[in-house]
């Protein structure tokens, strides 16, 4: 049962559970905890809670929902020496992430050419499941991407020198080993690297349409009718592969190291044994793979711009992982702890003053990038203290699912769905009807009220809103 501490926290305490170590807490509103309850999210908390080695909480995002093992929205911290490293708690998709771009350009100057530049954005940028890419690197170049991230590409150039400041972790995981990486992820990767993919993957033309907070949004570049453009993609099939191969891994760990949990999609191993320090490794290859992906979209993104619009001056605000396991420093306890940090469909918000934050961001904050379902608006928000106090500097990562894919797709038609975006004046382009009708906006939940209840709880602070123009899907 939730036991309800404030207007955005509900509690699970370690007693509703045998075998829970720690706590849990959900961050929600009246409205939404009711919707939380009825699928196996506050299960998924408590389960994650009996996991060994964990401190803190066992934390779940507003936009939580029922996932693989880990909640979407979940996250944990682990003890580096006493704790667990578990490919569910990351999930399939590493890395999936969001990036926005500012640009030069207001809302009517372009607004005559936006279905323009749709289709070319469309016609450049290969997006689907399974679709290839316009790149065709080699298995050696391959293991480079793997190995660099973004400074492959902007060696390479598609990208600038400045460009990797504004990606957490400066667009490079350096743990990252592509020998531990299996040929079959590396098979299933190596054709796909600049494309958006499926699912809930996409890149929109936006408007900023309200500013919150006027001193940080001009310091993140952001201003009223200006255009932006959102990036949503991940590690493709690499990335799937990986945790495939890594969770058979891990199942089989589990015996040897005498480790049992309640639900076997929780598969974990100690942290510092080989088949965690491998896992980690090739995680973080599959995430530095993600890197370059959205840096090769963006590339082509900007070649679109200066075709259309003659500039191709669009910066990158911020890249943002979703899913990801980090070594961090936080407080634990009282004192300051290295520990690492999984976040499964959750997003890094850390304060101003933190050393991980690049020189021109260090004194205002993290840019937090929350985005909407298709046809709805997103959210340009900032980290904050009280989400390094509570939530190891996490926020939650978009409005989360509130219908299955399946649902979605017997309610509606692509085509209804197509002409209520016309009449929103949003364009649209996607490779399947599929795909369209299960991310139609009311599969999701209300994304103001997640952002209103992550605003509340003080965890990230609202800058910016942004409405979408055009949407582009796989």
């Amino acid at each position: 049962m939730f036991k309800k501490i404030d207007d955005y926290r509900f509690l699970i305490p370690k007693t509703y559970k045998q075998g829970m170590r720690i706590d849990g807490l959900v961050y929600a509103s009246d409205d939404m905890i009711k919707h939380i309850e009825k699928d196996q999210t506050k299960e998924q908390v408590a389960n994650v809670a009996t996991l060994p080695g964990l401190v803190g909480r066992s934390l779940a995002m507003p936009d939580a929902h029922q996932g693989y093992g880990f909640c979407i929205g979940g996250v944990a911290a682990a003890d580096l020496e006493e704790g667990i490293v578990s490919a569910g708690g990351v999930g399939f998709d590493i890395n999936c992430g969001v990036r926005l771009l500012s640009s030069p350009f207001e809302l009517n100057y372009v607004k005559p050419k936006l279905e323009q530049i749709l289709n070319q954005l469309f016609h450049d940028i290969p997006c689907g499941t399974g679709r290839k890419g316009l790149l065709d690197v080699t298995k050696t170049e391959l293991d480079n991407v793997l190995r660099d991230g973004v400074k492959w590409a902007v060696r390479n150039r598609y990208g600038k020198e400045e460009d990797i400041s504004r990606i957490e972790e400066y667009g490079r995981i350096s743990d990252a080993d592509p020998s531990v990486v299996s040929s079959h992820a590396k098979d299933r990767g190596h054709h796909q690297l600049g494309t958006l993919g499926s699912g809930n993957h996409f890149l929109e033309i936006q408007v900023v349409s309200e500013i919150f907070d006027h001193e940080v949004a001009l310091r993140f570049g952001l201003h009223k009718d200006q255009i932006v453009i959102l990036i949503h993609s991940g590690s493709r099939g690499l990335g799937h592969q990986v945790c495939t191969d890594y969770l058979d891994i891990m199942q089989g760990g589990m015996k040897k190291y005498g480790i049992s949990v309640v639900d076997r999609q929780l598969a974990c191993v100690p942290i510092k044994s080989q088949e965690g320090q491998n896992y980690l490794k090739a995680m973080a290859a599959s995430a530095n793979f993600a890197f370059a992906n959205r840096q090769m979209i963006t590339h082509w993104t900007r070649e679109v711009f200066q075709k259309i619009l003659g500039s191709c001056d669009l910066k990158i605000v911020y890249d943002v992982c979703h899913d990801i396991a980090k070594y961090e420093e936080h407080d634990v306890e009282g004192s300051q702890k290295r520990v690492l940090v999984h976040r499964k469909g959750a997003t890094r918000a850390f304060p101003k003053n933190h050393p991980a934050l690049p020189e021109e961001l260090r004194n205002v904050g993290q840019p937090v990038l929350i985005p909407g379902s298709m046809g709805t608006c997103s959210y340009v928000l900032v980290g904050t203290e009280q989400a390094m106090k509570e939530t190891f500097g996490s926020s939650c990562h978009g409005a989360g699912r509130s219908k299955s894919r399946t649902q979605a797709k017997k309610e509606t038609s692509a085509d209804q769905l197509l002409q209520e975006m016309k009449v929103k004046g949003i364009y649209v382009r996607s490779e399947t009807k599929a795909g369209l009708t299960e991310e139609k906006p009311d599969a999701y939940k209300d994304v103001s009220q997640v952002v209103d209840v992550v605003h509340g709880a003080g965890i990230a602070r609202k800058v910016a809103k942004l409405v979408p123009l055009a949407v582009m899907k796989g």
